[in-house]
């Protein structure tokens, strides 16, 4: 009787089985279908352009393969556009990390998760960290420039005129650069901070701990993978940044995307769109170390969720 029944039950687990497979199937083609446009749009739009960037660094003016495009990357102008780069991005990285860092510890420590302040301060800063290109220069311009609202202001009650080429010097395109970099430090970093818990500072407080001995046994622990996380970031956004350097500094190549604007325009020498592609693929292997970085800190900072 038992075997009967045992043998009974084995057509209705194949069913049920081969039900499941077939739904488990149907669920892969709809994740891949929903997937597809994504995936797509990456090709198109970043792995397409990459990939011609590569070739293109690889190859002559008559299409032949040639290494002779990367010799340029040894003079004197391209080793100083490529230290001004660096030296931009990593002061207005380490300006915006710092300030937004302080900033959203701030928030955390002033205003509710779910109050109206901090909604407002989080959506200003996610509108603000997109903020950059033409119209970011231009609204500097029309703020500080030479015929700017504030500059003619103070000249006209304080008798303070502003240096009218402050705004086309590295430390004028810093403090730009700084104007989306707090931003995005802020709504990068506040998930850092929101996961400190009142709770293990009042636990180091029961135990005979001061503040410093909390920050540096167990706050800092936790938030300088996620800072040096979002500095990483920073510096990337900021190494990458054109539009915002381009209308500033109209003739100068002073920053590497500059220099690639100008190999691109250049009409009399048709070997600077190999030395352009050769600026290009150089970006991105900086870019690509940076983000490497800060992915294996991710994956450490993981660890402590």
């Amino acid at each position: 009787m038992t075997s009967i029944t045992v043998a009974s039950g084995r057509p209705g687990e194949q069913g049920l089985r081969s039900a499941a497979s077939r739904l488990s199937r149907r669920r892969n083609l709809g994740t891949a279908a929903v997937s597809l446009p994504f995936f797509a749009y990456v090709a198109a739009f970043l792995i397409l352009p990459t990939g011609i960037v590569v070739v293109g660094a690889f190859l002559s003016p008559t299409q032949a393969f040639t290494l002779d495009n990367f010799k340029r990357l040894t003079e004197a102008n391209t080793l100083a556009s490529f230290g001004t780069s660096i030296a931009v991005s990593l002061i207005s990285a380490l300006i915006g990390a710092c300030v937004g860092g302080l900033a959203a510890y701030a928030l955390v420590l002033g205003a509710k998760p779910e109050g109206l302040i901090r909604r407002i301060i989080v959506a200003l800063s996610s509108v603000l960290a997109q903020f950059g290109g033409v119209m970011l220069a231009f609204a500097f311009i029309a703020t500080i420039g030479i015929n700017g609202i504030v500059t003619m202001m103070l000249q006209q009650f304080l008798h303070f005129t502003v240096n009218p080429n402050w705004l086309s010097s590295l430390s004028g395109l810093i403090t730009v650069y700084c104007y989306f970099q707090i931003p995005l430090m802020i709504i990068t970093f506040l998930p850092a901070v929101d996961s400190i818990r009142p709770q293990w500072r009042e636990a180091c407080e029961s135990l005979g701990a001061n503040t410093w001995q909390y920050w540096i046994r167990i706050a800092c622990p936790i938030l300088l993978p996620r800072f040096i996380s979002a500095l990483l970031l920073l510096f990337a956004n900021s190494f990458s940044a054109y539009a915002t350097a381009a209308a500033l500094f109209s003739q100068r190549s002073i920053i590497v995307p500059l220099m690639i604007q100008g190999a691109i325009r250049n009409e009399m020498d048709p070997g600077q769109q190999g030395f352009a592609q050769v600026l290009a693929f150089a970006m991105i292997v900086v870019v690509a170390v940076v983000m490497m970085l800060s992915h294996l800190l991710e994956k450490r900072f993981a660890r402590w969720q």
